[in-house]
């Protein structure tokens, strides 16, 4: 691997982060203040508000980074996905450049024809939203152990059961749904991908879920809910995998998450260190301090490397599984030390709601939870290399 980046590769970057600079970082105040009082999620920004920031993002040229030229996007794969991803995360500002999720690799792997029209096509250009329904009250962290069922019945396809932690089923225009087909075989040839439109009879809403970090995922209830043979998304018992490439594209994408959060962390904790005077000499002459911005700066440089090592893997073609997993372990505990280094360091203000420290530390004391815990991705590392 050469780890001098393209020229094509620094220009996005640098793209990226001035339209951080310009456009996102103003509006971190207004995101804290709708914090306080209690919007989460999509709220935190007004609708008008993303309007312009999606246009202003469309004329820079940042959209469909990695959706391919054939669906009307710009091809640049995983790496340089993970570079924009990252400058994005050194704001709270809640933005980003459609697509909005990884889903579009599992719709480019399984999409008919039909379905590209209908669902690919809209989705990778920003005109429809999406989400994917995995997790079940029972069956967080183990798909294989899901409930929802899918009876065929003549062409048709009747679905029941529960699903939890959904984000952005609320604004979504379709659904990803994941469903029993074979209770025998399950993993291993049982579960099915299905595309739900919004509005579909049968799919409740059940509730949506506060949780730390801003966010509200949401419930979601089948009863008796009816698709067509046609919106069987891929082989009928071969969803497992599908799925398990769109996880690894997302765990790719947490990892410049929390390299994003902690190089602002760091960036705070040394502009704060060469200001702050306590008992007549500055926090950047004290040995505590100086340790907690190194320690810090080495995190953030074997996270930035992992991230980058498994985009360019992921974009030779190669298995990066067991890097995801490596990397959802790492970049998460390692941002959240960060995080609480730097609240830490600004004492009383970094505690507070004035500074974006608290909300981002919010934000990333889930992203060891979803995708898949820490410990259950320490489970799948061992289980790999003691394999026989």
């Amino acid at each position: 691997m050469d780890f001098e980046l393209l020229e094509e590769q620094r220009m996005l970057q640098d793209t990226v982060r001035r339209f951080v600079r310009q456009e996102l970082l103003p509006l971190e105040a207004l995101v804290l203040q709708r914090d306080t009082q209690g919007l989460t999620g999509e709220e935190l920004l007004p609708a008008e508000v993303e309007e312009r920031l999606l246009a202003k993002a469309k004329d820079a040229g940042l959209w469909g980074l990695d959706v391919p030229e054939e669906f009307g996007g710009l091809n640049l794969g995983a790496l340089p996905k993970c570079l924009a991803t990252e400058e994005l995360y050194k704001t709270i500002t809640p933005f980003t450049f459609p697509p909005d999720a990884p889903n579009l690799h599992m719709l480019v792997q399984t999409c008919t024809p039909e379905q590209r029209e209908r669902y690919l096509l809209p989705y990778a250009s920003g005109a429809k939203r999406s989400a994917i329904a995995i997790s079940e009250p029972g069956a967080g962290s183990d798909p294989a152990a899901m409930r929802t069922t899918a009876v065929k019945k003549g062409d048709q396809w009747v679905i029941n059961g529960r699903k939890i932690w959904i984000s952005r089923a609320h604004i979504a225009d379709f659904l990803i749904v994941m469903a029993l087909t074979d209770k025998e075989k399950r993993a291993r040839g049982g579960i099915t991908a299905f595309l739900v439109d919004k509005g579909t009879p049968g799919l409740v809403l059940q509730r949506q879920i506060p949780v730390i970090g801003g966010h509200a995922p949401w419930e979601l209830v089948f009863e008796d809910l009816t698709v067509p043979d046609s919106q069987v998304l891929g082989q009928v018992g071969q969803g497992f995998a599908p799925m398990q490439l769109r996880l690894t594209v997302r765990r790719l994408e947490i990892g410049s998450w929390c390299v994003g959060h902690a190089q602002r962390c760091l960036e705070m904790m040394v502009d704060y260190a060469k200001q702050r005077v306590t008992f007549g000499q500055r926090l950047a002459d004290r040995q505590a301090i100086q340790w907690f911005i190194a320690d810090s700066a080495t995190d953030i440089h074997a996270a930035r490397l992992m991230t980058h090592h498994g985009a360019w893997k992921f974009d030779q073609g190669e298995d990066v599984r067991q890097e995801a997993s490596m990397l959802k372990v790492f970049a998460t505990e390692m941002a959240t030390r960060v995080a609480d280094r730097a609240m830490q360091m600004h004492g009383g203000m970094g505690m507070s709601k004035e500074l974006p420290l608290e909300f981002m530390y919010r934000r990333l004391r889930p992203m060891r939870i979803f995708e898949g815990p820490s410990e259950v991705h320490r489970w799948v590392i061992a289980r790999t290399l003691l394999k026989d």
